[in-house]
């Protein structure tokens, strides 16, 4: 099995002030293991912890431990890896259906993790009876689909693939936030800067991605985390004043009759970031345009509809 493959990550415990992302082997990746458990499952041979050797009291002579080994994410050299107290951290096993799977599909499972389409559990059941024992590749999957480099396909809004490697299903949108917050509290347990400004810029990218109206994606990613609500509405309000922002600066840019780069001088922005905020704010007008002349149609075909059926109750009385 590649090396990307074989170290299935497990979930970090998240701070007390970090969000409790909604639990993911269900909402977040949804593979089709109907029998796989809420929870999530050890990893086999996953490191336990270490109990450091010697006295607990300290003194002058003590001898500091040698050929440690800096925890993953912690750069060699910097004060926690140098630290004393810093534990190694053991190899894990990958479970061996995953590295079956990866010989077999290393466009799903390899160096690149895909998305993996609903159903995919019974696919691979279909496609190889005798190889896979049930009990065994549903334990797989499930490390598979909660590792953080699974969600992080999934966050990224990544399309859901069959065992050909084709595209063939759209991610729900209420999966791709709920693996953004999971994700971020995962990092966040080891991070040295705040992320939440990348996670709200993040959370307004999988809107816009989604198409939805502001109403109707609330509706489907709010859940029962007043923290996660809360980031969810603290990136609504940027994303709101972003957009003031860009449309005041279009009519601004329009009444100058000025060139791009000539209007971006005069104010002494960066042609290129004024570029960029003109195209999202003539993106949203189109939005809205055609969002306007999509409901007046609606409206249209309704009136009609009604005037035809008061003509024939009419005519038949």
């Amino acid at each position: 099995m590649t090396d990307s493959a074989s170290t299935q990550e497990q979930p970090h415990a998240a701070p007390a002030s970090a969000p409790a992302a909604p639990v993911v082997s269900e909402a977040a990746v949804a593979v089709a293991t109907p029998e796989s458990p809420a929870a999530p499952v050890a990893e086999a041979g996953a490191p336990q912890p270490q109990r450091k050797g010697g006295s607990r009291r300290g003194g002058r002579n003590r001898r500091k431990p040698e050929g440690r080994q800096a925890p993953e994410g912690v750069a060699e050299g910097s004060p926690q890896a140098a630290a004393p107290g810093a534990a190694p951290r053991a190899p894990q096993r990958v479970h061996p259906a995953l590295e079956q799977l990866a010989a077999l599909y290393p466009h799903l499972f390899g160096a690149v993790f895909r998305p993996l389409k609903r159903g995919i559990f019974q696919d691979i059941l279909a496609a190889h009876p005798d190889l896979f024992e049930r009990e065994a590749l549903k334990v797989a999957l499930g490390l598979h689909t909660r590792s953080t480099r699974y969600l992080q396909s999934v966050a990224a809004g990544d399309k859901r693939h069959d065992l050909q490697g084709q595209p063939v299903e759209d991610m729900a949108p209420e999966h791709v936030h709920h693996a953004l917050l999971e994700v971020y509290r995962r990092k966040k347990a080891r991070a040295t800067e705040d992320l939440l400004p990348k996670l709200r810029n993040r959370m307004m990218a999988a809107f816009e991605a989604s198409g939805l109206t502001r109403e109707a994606y609330t509706g489907l990613v709010l859940s029962r985390d007043d923290a996660a609500n809360a980031i969810l509405e603290e990136a609504f309000a940027e994303w709101s004043a972003r957009n003031a922002k860009d449309e005041a600066l279009l009519r601004a840019f329009e009444a100058s009759g000025q060139t791009l780069e000539a209007f971006a001088d005069m104010y002494g922005m960066v042609p290129r970031t004024v570029g960029q905020q003109l195209e999202r704010a003539r993106r949203r007008a189109a939005a809205a345009a055609a969002a306007a002349a999509a409901s007046a149609s609606a409206s249209a075909s309704a009136s009609a509809s009604a005037a035809v059926h008061a003509d024939s109750a009419s005519t038949a009385a």
